[in-house]
């Protein structure tokens, strides 16, 4: 039991560590490297290994979840408000990973430097646009999970553990 609490806890942590870490690795690529480019190819890069650490995150947060309830309550309580919520963070997590970062790639591959083009081009008002939205789903991601991590720590100081 005690184990599963720790990881139900542990993907938490880890991927919301990691939503944290991450505009300091994004600063840090713009301030340091020599080109705006390279430090968006980084940020990229790391930003696509967030997203799968909080995917893997997520799935051990809700197995675990899902196992302990059945084992303490003798149900899954699959419509917890954690789950539901560690769900949307995932769903979320997907739509950036799929559906905002290729859209990204294919925009910075078909004009090459982004930074380079002037501000009214299309491409990159099209490019800001996703930045603007990747932004906003990491910001709600981030705020999601630590609403949960709120609800799981709450649970765990009562006599009954649920998720």
């Amino acid at each position: 039991m005690t184990f599963l609490r720790f990881l139900i806890l542990l993907s938490l942590v880890v991927w919301l560590g990691a939503l944290i870490f991450f505009p300091v690795v994004a600063q840090t690529a713009f301030t340091v490297l020599p080109s705006t480019h390279l430090a968006g190819l980084i940020v990229r890069n790391s930003l696509i290994a967030l997203h799968w650490m909080g995917i893997v995150a997520g799935i051990i947060f809700l197995t675990c979840s899902l196992i302990h309830n059945r084992i303490t309550i003798g149900r899954f309580r699959v419509l917890a408000l954690s789950h539901a919520l560690v769900i949307l963070m995932l769903t979320l997590t997907l739509i950036s990973q799929f559906q905002i970062i290729p859209r990204m790639d294919a925009l910075r591959t078909s004009a090459g430097e982004i930074a380079a083009l002037p501000a009214g081009n299309p491409i990159r008002t099209q490019f800001d646009a996703l930045h603007v939205w990747s932004t906003r789903i990491e910001t709600a991601v981030l705020l999601l999970g630590l609403v949960v991590l709120y609800f799981v720590t709450r649970r765990l100081s009562t006599s009954r553990f649920y998720c």
